[in-house]
């Protein structure tokens, strides 16, 4: 057994390697790892004792000779490669080389060999954009919404597109949550990302941990069973359970309390978004973890056992909150990434996506008794709600799909997809149904014409628009047609705006402003 793995030294990846090399059935390990990357010596010392089973291809995903060179004579594929916030936001290319055109390789490689290996995509939560108060759970099939400016959340969109789309026999996408890793608190003290959480954004996590020991039991499992009906060929959602569903607020908070604080000790709220975020809470998230019994920690515990293993946290308990403020949390206002320098620097289009205008921004110039936290039981608009119930899977109010996502596969019909592109403001050109993995041709709100899988349409969220081929965000125009999307998008714009979001040719964020039909 042969398994090749992308994005191994990545913090997933290495929670996925130091789980799959206990499994003894696999014979060989082929990983592609950049040649500057210098985590990969750290890892061939710590698994020295496997290196006859290893095999490192240097080179990059962006390499159509690489992949192919990689994927050569395997039976699996794991994709876990990513360029993903902030060196996505720094380096677009380097985003848009592996998130999509080397994702494009490997499926290409995989299309080109008789014998396929076995496909494990990862992608992402981001693809369904931002969310709040009002449909904060959601499952595979809710339509993606990446957030304006975002290029790892478009890329990802276009590479998973391209799993689902592609002819490799055997594949299945599994879209990460927000993930805990050890790398948590220094990873996000480097650059202004931090600020682009929501406070009431609704994130479910998962730690690396869960995810390595979902990769290696994904592996065991399919090694003694046929899993052709229940997984490949499939759209998953990777949750981390009921308890792991948070706010960005519980997150920052859990993180401040390492050394003494809260989030309010070091945080105002003008710091941070109010909008154009991603994430949401699994409704389905239970799906994955009972094919493969993978969720084992919580955020509550990950925290812990973080302050066991960097016990110099404590010592922040002993310093000054202001000072910490001061040279951890507030020097980051220079940074192009955060909130406060779009505002300095005069970035309209950045603070219309992020806030909804400079005036918005201003008004959040004020104590935290002034600011709507949902757990604090108030909703954005200052109404009373209850958080705890708002948790509750019971209680998930969903959106309407214009097809029942829980219909099997074999009671799927022609007028399915007819309503489901009519509910995107589309049509259906094609004239008959020939089955979920077929492709059909369509029209979308805008009169472009594409073509997809009823799989990809009915079950996976996609319905093509702009995004999928340039860096446009055209979803003020698209809510005003697409009946599918506006329950989301509407949740956080108001149906009078109508901005059209873009990169320029130097990924300078653009925004156009216009009255449209």
């Amino acid at each position: 057994m042969v398994v090749a793995i992308t994005g191994i030294t990545g913090n997933m990846g290495q929670a996925t390697l130091s789980e799959v090399v206990k499994i003894n059935e696999i014979d060989k390990f082929k990983f592609l790892v950049l040649p500057d990357d210098k985590r990969i010596k750290k890892l061939l010392k710590k698994y020295k004792n496997f290196r006859n089973k290893l095999e490192i291809i240097y080179g990059n995903i962006k390499d159509r000779e690489i992949c192919e060179k990689l994927v050569k004579d395997t039976d699996y594929v794991i994709n876990l490669a990513a360029v993903i916030p902030p060196h996505s936001d720094k380096f677009p290319i380097k985003a848009i080389e592996c998130n999509q055109i080397g994702v494009d390789n490997l499926v290409s490689a995989i299309e080109n060999m008789e014998k396929q290996p076995k496909l494990i995509h990862i992608s992402t939560v981001a693809l369904y954009g931002n969310r709040n108060y009002k449909h904060p759970w959601g499952r595979v099939g809710d339509p993606l919404l990446v957030s304006p400016f975002d290029i790892y959340s478009a890329t990802k969109l276009r590479g998973e597109f391209r799993v689902l789309e592609s002819k490799v026999k055997t594949w299945a996408v599994l879209r990460q949550s927000a993930m805990l890793h050890n790398n948590m608190l220094s990873d996000n003290i480097s650059d202004g990302l931090m600020f682009h959480t929501c406070f009431n954004a609704p994130l479910e996590w998962v730690t690396a941990h869960d995810s390595g020991v979902l990769i290696a039991n994904i592996l065991r499992k399919d090694m003694k069973e046929d899993l052709s009906n229940v997984f490949w060929k499939k759209c998953f959602n990777i949750g981390g359970g009921s308890e792991n569903c948070l706010t960005g607020f519980d997150t920052l908070n859990d993180g401040f309390k390492l050394i003494g604080g809260s989030a309010k000790d070091f945080f105002k709220p003008y710091y941070n978004a109010i909008r154009n975020f991603h994430g949401m809470w699994f409704y389905d998230g239970q799906n994955l973890n009972e094919l493969f019994n993978y969720q084992s920690e919580t955020a509550t515990k990950f925290w812990k056992d973080l302050l066991k293993t960097h016990s110099y946290y404590k010592m922040g308990k002993i310093v000054p909150k202001s000072l910490i403020s001061t040279l951890v949390i507030k020097r980051l206002f220079k940074d192009d990434n955060s909130p406060a320098y779009w505002a300095k620097h005069n970035d309209h289009a950045r603070m219309v996506a992020y806030f909804g205008g400079e005036e918005k921004y201003k008004s959040l110039f004020e104590p935290w008794d002034k600011f709507n936290l949902l757990v604090e039981n108030k909703n954005d608009e200052g109404e009373k709600i209850d958080y705890q119930n708002l948790r509750k899977i019971e209680n998930a109010k969903l959106i309407d799909y214009m097809f029942d996502l829980d219909k099997k596969d074999s009671e799927i019909t022609y007028n399915d997809l007819v309503k489901v592109a009519e509910g995107h403001g589309g049509k259906l050109l094609s004239k008959e149904y020939k089955g979920l993995y077929e492709k059909y041709d369509f029209e979308n709100a805008d009169g472009e014409k594409f073509t997809a899988t009823a799989y990809s349409v009915l079950k996976a969220g996609h319905f093509y628009n702009k995004i999928y081929k340039e860096n446009v965000w055209d979803f003020d125009s698209l809510a005003k047609k697409d009946k599918i999307i506006a329950q989301i998008w509407l949740d956080s714009h108001d149906i009078n705006e109508n901005n059209l979001y873009y990169f320029d040719d130097n990924f300078n964020a653009r925004m156009e402003t216009k009255e449209r039909n």
